[in-house]
């Protein structure tokens, strides 16, 4: 009895791995946020910088081509490099992520400049941004807000 409820677990087991795979096959498969946070930045300046990771475990490249949040009035990625030894920033029209690969915003590189907050925000609380994909689809992400002399 045993070893016929092992076996029964195990086909499930499987056959829910198997609907996952056709699910991201049949373009159920999006990016997803983690770990997005929000840097404040000393003086109450109407900008701040979003960070976090954006992860593509989907079989097919995503292509992120704007971001919103009702919690600013504009929001950008950006892409901040040295360039003959000065420090660069430039907006990014869109950003391609690989199967399987991430996009990592970090201070220094990608990164969300959040312009014009339509509210004061405070460390620890959270702010939705929604990013809109090349194919119209719509991924939300949650970020905390951390103080500016947050790492």
């Amino acid at each position: 009895m045993n070893a016929h409820r092992l076996a029964v677990g195990l086909s499930l087991a499987l056959a829910l791995v198997s609907a996952g795979a056709c699910a991201r096959e049949n373009g159920q498969c999006a990016p997803q946020v983690r770990a997005g946070w929000v840097r404040l930045v000393p003086g109450g300046m109407p900008m701040h910088a979003g960070f976090g990771r954006i992860e593509n475990a989907c079989a097919a490249p995503a292509t992120i081509v704007s971001a919103s949040s009702p919690s600013y009035g504009s929001v950008m990625l950006h892409e901040s490099r040295l360039v003959n030894g000065m420090s660069q920033m430039r907006m990014l029209r869109e950003l391609r992520i690989a199967p399987d690969d991430a996009a990592v915003l970090k201070p220094g590189g990608l990164h969300l400049m959040l312009m014009e907050p339509t509210s004061a925000l405070k460390p620890g609380s959270h702010v939705a941004i929604e990013f809109t994909l090349k194919d119209g689809r719509h991924v939300l992400g949650d970020f905390e807000v951390k103080s500016a002399a947050a790492p």
